[in-house]
């Protein structure tokens, strides 16, 4: 009887030792689950603090799940324990303490999975803002880009239409100097066929129209050169 009786109370002593774990356990537990959802969100922790956090809560959830497993185990031996022969007449008492050790397991177990599942619900809401916030930024950055893209198309369209607008100009430029070049070839040539007339019945100034003639030609020739330079350093201008 003695031995049954040592054997209960090692059992009690095992079931208080880890007992006391348990509640020490379970408050480290919660504050480390509670300093987990409350820092700053997952995108402003920095990768190795997480990481750190993430095993520890690992680590602990492990830890806590054994010893609700240990402590279970020998709430099951004392249950084999009042039901053995020759100990019926301390059963009540016996049964009384492992109801009470069976109490504490059952809260120590719910406070575990009410932790445990607080702190996923916090994590799952924290990711979703999360994900939500790196919505909003891809969109400002999407944004962003297309508005300079927009910007740049706006400004090459700008310098396009003032490329045509000096276009334009310049061939304004260009058919304004063929019309005057054209009215003075008309004048000349009337000029001429006077002067011609004269020379045929003075021999003596048709000499010198020759020579007026032989000017004007080479002014004509520096003339279209002086325009034409200044149409393609012109034109050399609006493409550049």
């Amino acid at each position: 009887m003695a031995t049954s009786s040592n054997y209960w109370e090692d059992l009690r002593k095992e079931a208080r030792q880890l007992e006391n774990e348990l509640d020490l356990k379970l408050v480290s537990f919660s504050k480390l689950c509670t300093s987990y959802s409350s820092s700053n969100s997952r995108e402003q922790r920095t990768r190795n603090s997480s990481s750190s956090q993430d095993n520890m809560l690992v680590a602990m959830t492990t830890e806590l799940q054994q010893l609700l497993a240990n402590l279970s185990a020998v709430n099951d031996k004392m249950a084999e324990y009042t039901s053995t022969p020759g100990v019926s007449s301390h059963n009540a008492a016996l049964m009384h303490t492992l109801q009470r050790h069976r109490d504490i397991l059952q809260d120590y177990t719910h406070e575990f999975h009410k932790t445990q599942s607080n702190f996923f619900s916090l994590r799952e809401r924290e990711d979703l803002l999360g994900s939500v916030h790196r919505d909003i930024e891809s969109y400002k950055s999407s944004s962003g880009v297309n508005n300079r893209k927009t910007e740049l198309f706006l400004k090459e369209h700008e310098h396009l239409r003032n490329s045509d607008s000096l276009i334009d100009n310049a061939i304004s430029i260009a058919m304004a100097t063929k019309e005057n070049i054209t009215f003075q070839r008309g004048m000349l040539k009337s000029i001429q066929t006077r002067v011609t007339t004269l020379a045929n019945r003075f021999p003596t100034i048709n000499s010198l129209i020759q020579k007026i003639n032989l000017r004007k030609r080479r002014d004509s020739l520096i003339l279209g050169g002086v325009i034409g330079v200044c149409t393609i350093l012109l034109l050399l201008y609006t493409f550049h």
